[in-house]
């Protein structure tokens, strides 16, 4: 029995193809999702007898569980495996609404998984492994969000095959474990998602797929950001001295750090792009052997809120600041002194305002440094 297919190019309240879906993952039945790489077919995890019907319709590959889980975000994935390292969640939260799956241990007993139907179980854990996806179309997204518990998701077809990039390649490979599909035409990229391993301390690509492993590598570092006001005086020797610790500590250059696993940067709270670092800044690290007459000034963006691990504030206000704002951000915000005492604003006074500004900043990076977990000569990562 073919499935009932839903255009949503067609559809004139996408809502109304949402509610549909959902109802038809709740009442136990598979459906079809479009999303960026691929189609899948999903099931709701609580209806073992749907999760039946998709363990045929897939081949299981070495070291990789024969289903995915799909996951609503980086957070949630902690729910489903506890132990996933902070390398991990860099990936997932730089990679995730994306085309990345990770696979990572399931050895925890506080995982959600164990409270999973056998089947369900059967499906998601494979090698004593699991494999979480969450896939950037909105569709697939909005679903998830509606339905009340996890969603598996399987990728039919061999090992062999490239993937079902169509509503129609999805139905031909899927037989009668389909229900209903929705058609979203050809998926945007129509290549194969990335797949990795993430352990504690590094990654490995299982399978290769439309991200890079050297994007990956770089999206796994860890990145920090100096913020203040202007951008001009403060963060930019912060940045800078504290370029030069991490070189020290990975045997490295400078400007070698970010192949080693770690990006430094700065902003500010009420920056203009492109400003100059000030007289004051350039004489006072010039002291350090810094040279910092190429910096540019820039403004904190929502985008590298998101994507950095640790964000150190110059003072309290800055920090307030940043929340006022990016509310999602208040465990990676800390004021850079760990007495959370202002580092001093130098601008429009003397240079010597300014070493004394960079002292203040050194002494604070000193006491800050070790909480990266950055050993001497290695790589985070």
């Amino acid at each position: 029995m073919q499935p009932h297919v839903i255009d949503l190019r067609q559809s004139d309240d996408a809502r109304d193809v949402v509610h549909r879906a959902v109802q038809a993952l709740a009442e136990g039945r598979t459906v079809g999702f479009p999303t960026e790489t691929d189609y899948v077919i999903a099931a709701a995890a609580r209806h073992p007898a749907a999760i039946e019907r998709l363990i045929p319709l897939v081949s299981q590959r070495p070291g990789e569980p024969p289903l995915s889980l799909g996951v609503k975000s980086a957070g949630e994935a902690l729910d489903w495996a506890p132990r996933l390292s902070p390398l991990g969640g860099r990936i997932a939260r730089r990679c995730w609404p994306g085309p990345v799956a990770i696979v990572v241990a399931d050895d925890h007993p506080e995982s959600l998984v164990h409270r999973l139907p056998e089947a369900s179980r059967r499906g998601l854990v494979g090698g004593g492994r699991l494999r979480l996806r969450v896939p950037g179309h909105p569709m697939l997204g909005d679903c998830m969000r509606m339905l009340a518990g996890p969603v598996v998701l399987a990728e039919p077809g061999t090992a062999e095959q490239p993937p079902a990039v169509t509503a129609e390649e999805l139905i031909d490979r899927s037989g009668c474990g389909i229900d209903l599909v929705i058609d979203d035409g050809r998926a945007r990229y129509a290549q194969p998602f990335s797949v990795v391993e993430v352990r504690e301390h590094d990654f490995h690509v299982l399978r290769p797929g439309i991200v890079s492993e050297e994007t990956i590598r770089r999206l796994s570092s860890v990145m920090v950001l100096f913020v203040c006001t202007g951008n001009t005086c403060r963060s930019p020797m912060a940045e800078a001295l504290f370029r030069q610790m991490v070189a020290e500590r990975l045997g490295c250059q400078p400007d070698e750090i970010d192949a080693h696993g770690v990006i430094i940067g700065s902003a500010g709270v009420a920056a203009w792009a492109g400003a100059r670092a000030s007289t004051g800044a350039l004489e006072t690290m010039a002291d350090f052997g810094i040279d910092l007459s190429g910096h540019e000034s820039q403004p904190l963006t929502e985008p590298l809120v998101r994507q950095a691990d640790v964000i150190w504030t110059m003072t309290a206000s800055h920090r307030a600041a940043i929340l006022g704002q990016f509310p999602e951000a208040g465990d990676r915000v800390t004021v850079l002194s760990p007495d959370r005492t202002d580092v001093v604003d130098p601008i429009g006074g003397p240079v010597e305002t300014y070493r004394t500004c960079a002292r203040q900043i050194l002494a604070h990076l000193q006491s800050r440094i070790d909480t990266l977990g950055l050993p001497p000569g290695t790589r985070e990562g």
